[in-house]
């Protein structure tokens, strides 16, 4: 056996063509894999709210033989996982903290590169379009992918209106956020291995809606990918316990950046008004406020790239 065709693998892989009740499965060892891979076919048959011979099938359509294969190769995936601290000591046991520091930003400039090598321009160009043209913007992004929806929510909602986080702990309480979701609306799924369930289940519903997808994900084999039209590819890997989300974020800044010249007019109006309410209601001194720099609005994105590669 492949030992990288690992079980979170083989669920990625076949999700789309799985029944309701093997996704409802799926999902929940997607996104509890730390309790699912210690339970026994009758106690995740109980919990997850399907009958045990459901689950017992779940196991025997990711080709194993039976349950206690796919329960035994779950537990050694975890194992992997939470072994995780002890692969660091071997690779950085020896190393300076400084040393530490050069190795990881070394690394993190290299998936900028590698990103930006092969990120595909158009398809970028499709989504700052799609972005700005949608009545409604939903950003979905969960566990380590927050911090990243969170950024892409306030920028976006500097530039436009009626940008939408979808925050919660649940399925379906995220249904019940995009309930009037419809096909003048988008969805921007962001989400890395791990891969979010909670995530690619909106991502369905969107598209099933006929809204616009967007997916912000790691490669072109990602399950995020089945139901987006717009691709963006950035490139991420675990550099410890940590995932470096370092180029997904570039990729982010560089959306809200090329939406700010498409739209200049509109930003300004938007800080001139947030930068009111912030002064008429005492949220920042003068000398904490600090603008998008106004000639850049002005300058095309190219111009800009050119001036800084000069410098």
């Amino acid at each position: 056996m492949d030992e990288t065709y690992d079980t979170i693998s083989r669920i990625n892989e076949k999700f789309n063509k799985m029944s309701k009740s093997h996704k409802k499965l799926a999902t929940f060892v997607i996104d509890h894999y730390e309790q699912a891979a210690f339970m026994t076919a009758a106690k995740m048959a109980k919990t997850v709210g399907i009958s045990e011979a459901t689950v017992v099938r779940f196991a025997y359509a990711l080709e194993y033989e039976g349950y206690p294969e796919f329960q035994a190769s779950l537990a050694d995936w975890v194992k992997k996982k939470l072994n995780s601290v002890q692969s660091i000591g071997a690779k950085y046991g020896s190393s300076t903290q400084a040393e530490i520091l050069t190795s990881v930003l070394s690394a993190d400039i290299e998936k900028i590169e590698d990103t930006m090598e092969h990120i595909d321009a158009q398809v970028f160009e499709a989504a700052v379009d799609i972005i700005l043209g949608a009545k409604h913007v939903y950003i979905i992004g969960l566990r380590s992918c927050k911090p990243m929806a969170q950024f892409l929510h306030f920028y976006l909602n500097i530039i436009r209106g009626d940008v939408h986080l979808i925050d919660s702990t649940s399925t379906s309480e995220t249904f019940e956020q995009m309930l009037r979701i419809n096909e003048k609306d988008v969805v921007i799924g962001i989400s890395f291995p791990r891969y979010s369930m909670r995530t690619l289940k909106a991502m369905e519903m969107a598209n099933d809606k006929n809204a616009k997808v967007i997916t912000i994900t790691d490669t072109i084999h990602s399950p995020m990918c089945l139901y987006s039209s717009c691709n963006l590819l950035a490139r991420s890997d675990m550099v410890s316990i940590v995932d470096s989300l370092v180029a997904p974020l570039s990729v982010m800044n560089a959306l809200v950046v090329a939406m700010c010249l498409k739209k200049p007019d509109d930003v300004r109006k938007n800080l001139e008004s947030l930068e009111y309410a912030w002064d008429n209601y005492q949220v920042y001194l003068k000398d904490e406020i600090d603008f998008i720099d106004e000639e850049m609005l002005n300058v095309p994105l190219h111009a800009q790239m050119a001036r800084r590669r000069k410098r």
